[in-house]
């Protein structure tokens, strides 16, 4: 999928995944409309998406979530977070203008995302530096929020 396309259709998915030989099933079709509707902000590991789909009566294997995201994050349709956490979220990948960073508290793990197109920028100057194409830019800041410094000292 093209890094401009600003939203993800079944259709679309259908298509790409039918032009690198896989099918859409219903599953990939629940997951993709999962993140679709998460409220802005929202991120979910494969296991916060299998007890969701779950909750909804949705039968879905957590071996099926794991390779779908793996899948999705691949053809940039996920974007695979690194938080702070002993494991990765996922949150639909939005391009510009919606094309965010996070910070995140390593103390009470509250993430906060915000937009800086300079790092957007600076990322795509380096990059041409050495001949790649961006195909996502993404800066987390590890850090202590106040009230995780007020539960420190």
């Amino acid at each position: 999928m093209s890094p401009d396309q600003t939203a993800y259709s079944p259709e679309a998915l259908k298509a790409e995944l039918n032009a690198k030989g896989w099918r859409m099933t219903p599953q990939r079709e629940v997951i993709l409309s999962t993140f679709q509707n998460l409220p802005e902000g929202e991120h979910l590991s494969a296991e916060d998406l299998f007890y969701r789909l779950q909750e909804q009566g949705e039968n879905i294997s957590l071996s099926t979530i794991y390779r779908t995201v793996k899948l999705m994050a691949r053809m940039g349709i996920l974007r695979e977070l690194e938080l702070t956490e002993d494991h990765k979220h996922y949150e639909l990948n939005q391009p510009r203008p919606h094309h965010h960073h996070h910070l995140v508290c390593m103390k009470t793990n509250r993430v906060i995302e915000f937009k800086n197109d300079q790092i957007l920028t600076i990322s795509q100057k380096v990059a041409d530096k050495y001949g790649f194409k961006v195909l996502d830019c993404q800066l987390t800041i590890i850090g202590v929020s106040p009230e995780g410094q007020r539960s420190i000292f």
